[in-house]
């Protein structure tokens, strides 16, 4: 009996151990996910261009740049850290 209730305690501090590590890294998650990381960037646009639109979708940030030859441009950044992804240039046929 003695060593059935020693196995029972070792099986219930174990538990309790586990139970208890869960409960604090959800807490740590809640209490630290909240912190937003501040991004600060420039980026240069042709002479006479304009903005015309911006997107945020998921982690990418698109802003439409109508530019003075006539075309236009989709600039892709990463929504975090505002470092340009991509580049996609129309032009008109003529």
């Amino acid at each position: 009996m003695a060593r059935v209730r020693r196995l029972m305690l070792v099986a219930g501090l174990t538990t309790a151990l586990g139970i208890g590590a869960v409960l604090i890294a959800v807490g740590y998650r809640l209490f630290h996910s909240g912190e937003a990381a501040q991004a600060e960037a420039a980026a240069e646009l042709p002479a006479g261009a304009r903005i015309v639109s911006t997107v945020a979708a998921g982690d990418r940030l698109a802003v439409t740049i109508e530019l003075p030859t006539g075309g236009a441009e989709i600039r892709t950044f990463e929504a975090r850290s505002l470092k340009p992804v991509g580049r996609l240039k129309f032009h008109n046929g003529r």
